[in-house]
């Protein structure tokens, strides 16, 4: 099994995050922020990757805090599980539907992170979460995991459906990028015979 587990303590949140790549997409998940839970949530049942996320965060502050650590601790989680990520597809993209809205996601695991953004709402907030934090928590997630990232809502009008959508799209692609290639399991999908750099 490939399991990773972070544990992130500052004087802003206090996070403990644990992974498994090969899992059926089971999920604990308590951010304090019930919109960020329920996307978190969407991630791991469409990825098929258990995620346990529990933080404790200075949400007197704002969200800004325990989005960003939320996502950098499941980046870590996830890489760690991959180690040294032979026998992954590496790849993965999807469109992805969310009643009359159409998202499209495509990402490498290069270790070379980079986020593409392009999606924008129409209102502030989403529940209680501030909807500028989802670009955030997308770049943190990049960055922590060493993904190649690109996010696009092609349309839309239901400002719930344009992120969920992209949540679930992100998560298909994840399931298919950390899948075993069983004709390359022991090697590392890369002509330089490493990832990142």
């Amino acid at each position: 099994m490939r399991t990773g587990s972070i544990k992130r303590k500052t004087e802003e949140t206090d996070i403990d995050v644990s992974v498994n790549l090969d899992g059926t997409g089971t999920y604990q998940v308590e951010t304090g922020i019930g919109f960020l839970d329920h996307m978190i949530e969407q991630f791991s049942r469409h990825s098929l990757i258990d995620v346990t996320c529990r933080v404790k965060g200075d949400l007197h502050v704002d969200q800004h805090h325990t989005t960003e650590d939320s996502a950098i601790a499941l980046g870590q989680a996830i890489s760690q599980a991959l180690g040294d990520k032979k026998g992954i597809a590496r790849y993965g993209h999807t469109y992805s539907p969310m009643d009359e809205a159409l998202s499209r996601v495509a990402l490498d695991i290069s270790g070379r992170p980079v986020l593409v953004w392009k999606a924008a709402f129409t209102q502030p907030r989403l529940g209680e979460m501030d909807t500028e934090m989802f670009e955030h928590w997308f770049q943190s997630i990049s960055q922590a995991a060493g993904i190649t990232l690109h996010i696009e809502s092609l349309y839309g009008s239901n400002n719930h459906h344009i992120i969920e959508g992209i949540y679930k799209g992100f998560a298909r692609a994840m399931r298919q990028a950390v899948a075993i290639d069983p004709r390359k399991a022991d090697a590392v999908p890369s002509t330089k015979g490493i990832l990142g750099g």
